[in-house]
């Protein structure tokens, strides 16, 4: 089960890092690979499956 594809690891990246460091929300504009339900979903679900701390993934305008 992969949340993003393994040709776009650096996007992969940038969402385990924010999961690793607790922060309470994921700011992107990147609707193709990190900003889409599917994947939203999936990470949510690594997540609770392994006790993480959840973070919200939304895009800059979501803020507003």
């Amino acid at each position: 089960m992969n949340a993003i594809q393994e040709s776009y690891s650096e996007d992969a990246y940038h969402v385990a890092v924010a999961i690793i460091n607790r922060v309470d929300f994921l700011l992107s504009w990147n609707f193709r690979h990190i900003v889409r339900k599917k994947t939203k979903d999936i990470i949510k679900m690594i997540i609770t499956i392994n006790n993480l701390r959840q973070v919200e993934i939304i895009t800059p305008a979501e803020l507003i």
